[in-house]
């Protein structure tokens, strides 16, 4: 792998030891967000249309609810306002962002290995002393009052199915807040969940009572339930559609509301798989049957096994190691239905992609 990592900041290309860590950039930069990545030897970007609509909606509600989150300013004596009521139009976020990635784009592409796509984060963030300097908001100062910054970084796809390819999770932490919008803030906050991370735990959930699971850290979390005594029997039998369903934390109970997901459920509809968007409760997790996460870098991943610690009350005192566990393990890979959700996920993957040659041609 090259390891290539690249920056697009306020009209400056930086290139390797240049451009910070993707973490550590959005950590000290304020604004909305959005990360996909390429596909098929990067020559298409996977759902960006999707990630283009998400990254709009992200800053308008980060602008009426938690400005804060999303605008920067150089001047320390101009406050934030409560709320920034900023109209967002989403040809004009396109534009902006199709226009920076022109900019560095070129460059990340000439420059990775053959077996390598490209991780794509998309920063948008708000400018206040433009903001302040406006009687009223029209398309054209939106223009001057977003920034965009675009990082990019080579990413080697991890192959589905193969054995230790698995996810291992642990439930630690509560909820987040404005879940609705995906907001750079998230990854400094999330850092403190870390001592409550056990060594062979790939990602850590979030729940607000220990038992209704909501989502990852950076992943929307799924399980398929059966609802049938014979449980095996009927995963195998795939005809039997109403012995077992798919359950995940819906919008309304405070998670991201991510591209994956969105393509998840739409693939349960089309398919006929049942499913219910209502929390995962651990206190049933013996019917739990499969379980995956999905992201816009992974896509979809199996889970192999997810951990719950004994006494939640108290858990967020403690570090990982002064905690005691309950562990549910899952057998032999990803199951039947997870399997069939993750290659529809890659058929509409193929079919929705966006043409690299598309982002400089508007």
């Amino acid at each position: 792998m090259s390891g290539s990592r690249f920056l697009f900041s306020n009209g400056i290309l930086s290139h390797n030891l240049d451009a910070p860590p993707v973490k550590v950039f959005l950590e000290t930069h304020p604004g909305a967000y959005t990360t996909s990545r390429t596909h098929n030897n990067a020559l298409c970007l996977l759902f960006w249309q999707r990630h283009m609509r998400r990254l709009t909606e992200s800053i308008q509600i980060l602008s009426n609810l938690a400005p804060q989150l999303l605008f920067k300013s150089n001047n320390s004596a101009i406050s934030l306002p409560s709320s920034a009521t900023l109209p967002v139009w989403h040809p004009t976020v396109k534009m902006l962002v199709n226009d920076s990635m022109c900019k560095v784009l070129p460059t990340a592409l000439k420059e990775r290995s053959d077996c390598e796509e490209l991780a794509i984060t998309t920063l948008v963030s708000g400018n206040l002393e433009e903001l302040n300097a406006c009687e009223t908001v029209s398309e054209e100062r939106t223009r001057r009052i977003l920034d965009v910054h675009v990082h990019i970084e080579s990413y080697v796809p991890p192959t589905f199915g193969i054995g230790g390819n698995g996810a291992h999770l642990a439930v630690v932490g509560y909820g987040r807040h404005v879940a609705a919008a995906k907001y750079s803030d998230w990854v400094r906050i999330r850092k403190t969940l870390e001592r409550l991370r056990p060594p062979s735990v790939t990602e850590l959930l979030l729940s607000n009572n220990g038992d209704q699971i909501l989502e990852g850290c950076v992943t929307n979390f799924f399980v398929v339930c059966c609802k049938d005594s014979d449980a095996g029997k009927a995963l195998r039998d795939y005809g039997n559609k109403y012995s077992f369903e798919v359950r995940t934390a819906p919008i309304s109970d405070g998670v991201l509301p991510g591209t994956i997901r969105q393509v998840v459920l739409e693939i349960c509809r089309s398919e006929g798989i049942p499913f219910q968007e209502v929390a995962p409760s651990w206190s049933e997790h013996e019917i739990w049957e499969e379980a995956f996460i999905t992201n816009s870098l992974r896509l979809l991943q199996h889970v192999d096994s997810i951990q719950v610690p004994t006494d939640w009350q108290s858990a967020h005192s403690k570090t990982w190691k002064d905690m005691s566990w309950t562990t549910k393990q899952f057998q032999g890979g990803p199951g039947i239905i997870t399997t069939i959700i993750q290659e529809k996920i890659m058929e509409k993957a193929i079919l929705e992609g966006y043409h690299i040659r598309n982002i400089c041609a508007g």
